[in-house]
């Protein structure tokens, strides 16, 4: 008996895991930030498998703007200003950047006159870890430092 109520509770425990990020993001009200949380997404025209595909991304931590909610299915947009939906368990609460527009500097401070660390070109993804006053927190494989707001697509309103 106390075998059985070990596997139920790890069960439970296991699907309570699963569905964990569709919780935390049902509770936001849009708009707001995340990120594809699998290295291949769909994006469709309508909240439902049965619409068909419009886009397939295949970057993973992409920052997208959900900006409607239905159920299980989300409506972004991409960096480009495209928008579909995306299945709830495609996207994950995790705010990343993308750099958009030219190069963008990565500094060792907040400070347009502190130490440049790296140029990072148009395109790269990173994780946010905070904005203040024009300048987010960017860290980019294991390479951190901060970047201008302005350089980056998924970090302010």
């Amino acid at each position: 008996m106390t075998v059985r109520l070990a596997i139920l509770a790890a069960c439970g425990l296991a699907a309570l895991a699963a569905t964990g990020g569709a919780q935390a993001q049902s509770v936001k009200k849009p708009p707001y930030w995340a990120s594809i949380a699998k290295s291949e997404a769909v994006m469709r025209v309508g909240p439902s498998r049965n619409f068909p595909a419009n886009w397939v991304y295949l970057r993973r931590n992409l920052p997208v703007r959900v900006i409607e909610v239905y159920p299980d299915w989300r409506k972004v947009e991409d960096p480009d200003g495209t928008t579909g939906w995306m299945h709830v368990r495609l996207l994950k609460d995790e705010q990343t950047g993308i750099v958009k527009g030219g190069e963008a500097e990565m500094r060792d401070k907040p400070s347009a006159g502190s130490r440049m660390l790296y140029r990072l070109a148009p395109g790269v993804v990173g994780r946010l870890s905070g904005c203040a006053s024009g300048w987010c927190a960017f860290e980019v494989e294991g390479k951190s430092g901060y970047v201008p707001a302005a350089s980056l697509w998924g970090a302010t309103e």
